[in-house]
């Protein structure tokens, strides 16, 4: 569901000129960086989160050379309160945290991220606020992840047998291609599993298809999403039979700063 650039002012020494400070002192540790999405659907592990609506999305970033990171990153969604998880809910906004670093071609990512969704809880709902572990690992224009839930639900699922029983356990595995092209373009190919624990019926497989391209001022991306996921389980709400796991075509712009 899931990168700010930040250079520290470096003082130099008395008498040395600008100029000579600015060619000699070295690179910040530290790097800050914002970015914004505007996209036609804010499609989430093959799963609408906006409702089949577009979304805006925002973010920010902190990262050490040390490998250390810190970020939070924003979206309207609609599912929470439709879903009658929370009233006046229509936000999410990630917190996440972790340690990353590389040797040669590969690459490596550990850390915690918490889906929080703003409002007022319902009472005898389930508590959509997810928090998960990761492990992630790339190798060139490839890379896997594997996503563990550790807060006691899982976007407010309960178990097969009990609607209100905890789901922590849960978990997603994904793998994801992103393949650069010339003058810009790229390939993007995803394939995931999400198991909800003890619920098959809401556990499923996503995939996705897209390119991309660097227009200069941002990156526009084309992709097709689709998903396996029981049609029933994933019509919120079901009053309007609007199905949130089909197929789907969407279109996304987003700028890094």
């Amino acid at each position: 569901m899931k990168k700010l650039v930040h250079a520290l002012v470096l003082t130099g020494l008395v008498g040395v000129p600008a100029f000579a400070m600015a060619a000699d002192e070295p690179a910040s540790p530290h790097t800050l960086s914002a970015n914004i999405t505007l996209t036609s659907d804010y499609v989430f592990r093959g799963v609408s989160q906006s409702q089949n609506g577009p979304a805006i999305q925002g973010g920010v970033d902190y990262s050490h050379a040390s490998g250390f990171y810190v970020g939070t990153w924003a979206s309207n969604v609609g599912w929470v309160e439709e879903g009658g998880f929370k009233e006046d809910s229509s936000m999410e906004i990630d917190l996440y945290g972790g340690y990353r670093g590389t040797a040669g071609d590969f690459g490596y990512d550990v850390g915690v991220i918490t889906y929080y969704y703003p409002g007022d809880q319902i009472a005898a709902a389930n508590d959509p606020d997810t928090t998960e572990i990761y492990l992630g690992a790339s190798w060139k224009f490839l890379s896997a992840k594997y996503s563990y839930v550790v807060s006691d639900q899982f976007i407010g699922w309960g178990t097969a047998t009990d609607p209100a029983g905890d789901t922590d356990g849960s978990y997603y595995v994904e793998l994801n291609a992103n393949y650069g092209l010339a003058n810009g373009w790229g390939l993007i190919g995803h394939v995931g599993y999400q198991d909800v624990k003890d619920n098959d019926l809401v556990s499923y497989t996503d995939w996705k298809i897209g390119v991309s391209k660097d227009i200069g001022f941002g990156v526009v991306t084309l992709a097709y999403s689709d998903t396996d996921a029981d049609t029933a389980s994933y019509t919120v709400p079901a009053v309007t039979g609007e199905q949130i796991a089909d197929g789907r075509v969407f279109v996304s712009f987003s700028k890094t700063f």
